[in-house]
């Protein structure tokens, strides 16, 4: 059977240098192989068929055969390593903690146990007939968030 270990270590080999990383393995019965990798710049065809040709000259179909299949991940599916969120700051996010509410904001900073969310919202301010812009950072530790994902918008280009 083909391990995960293996595919895994393929890929890293060959990703090596690059700005491409290794998001997720995933080896099933009937050796179906799924390989997730992200890049910080921007997840090309090209590049999943290189990692992808990479894999299966490596592999010997004379002895298993398998199915493969080498792709980015869906805008739709929630970031799963401290590199993508790196790769998003600037963007907008929705959070989803463990306890307490869903929060959707601006991902402003990532640190290495932590990121922080930024909000905009109007709000009115005691003493004051008319509401006002109020701008809180929220801090999340990643062991205490079920899932973020990057809010789908056409106009959801990192801010300079």
């Amino acid at each position: 059977m083909i391990s995960k270990e293996h595919i895994q270590s393929l890929a890293e080999e060959h990703l090596e240098g690059t700005p491409g990383f290794l998001v997720e393995v995933v080896v099933s019965d009937g050796s179906n192989i799924r390989v997730v990798v992200d890049h910080d710049e921007n997840t090309s065809i090209e590049f999943c068929m290189g990692l992808s040709r990479h894999i299966e000259s490596s592999l010997d179909r004379e002895l298993q055969d398998f199915s493969l299949d080498v792709l980015s991940p869906g805008l739709d599916q929630p970031l799963k390593l401290h590199r993508q969120y790196v790769k998003n700051v600037g963007r907008e996010v929705s959070v989803m903690p463990v306890e307490g509410a869903k929060t959707e904001g601006l991902l402003t900073r990532v640190e290495e146990d932590h990121f922080v969310v930024s909000t905009r919202e109007k709000r009115r301010i005691e003493g004051r007939k008319a509401k006002e812009w109020v701008e809180e950072d929220h801090p999340f530790r990643f062991e205490d968030v079920h899932w973020t994902k990057v809010n789908i918008s056409f106009n959801n280009k990192p801010r300079a």
